[in-house]
């Protein structure tokens, strides 16, 4: 197992709140505490995937045959209540 996350005191949190997210932006988790209970846990947030284009989805997408058809679209019209 690896290391256990860091841990700050909320009044340490408040005063180190810019190293946290600098330690957090290079991946770990910090964990807050009150009275030496844990109380919450900073994580970093996924990273966005980059699109690089035209193409990008190739082979994850798959339309039906009639994804375009006037039924279709009138299905869908219906759903949100516009009319066809």
């Amino acid at each position: 197992m690896g290391e256990p996350a860091p841990q700050y005191n909320i009044h340490e949190a408040k005063t180190q709140l810019s190293r946290i997210i600098e330690r957090v932006e290079h991946g770990e988790e910090v964990i807050i505490s009150r009275a030496g209970h844990p109380v919450a846990k900073v994580v970093p947030l996924p990273t966005a995937r980059r699109r690089s284009g035209w193409g990008s989805l190739a082979g994850q997408i798959s339309l039906a045959d009639d994804w375009d058809s006037a039924e279709t679209n009138a299905e869908i019209a219906d759903d949100f209540g516009i009319p066809s």
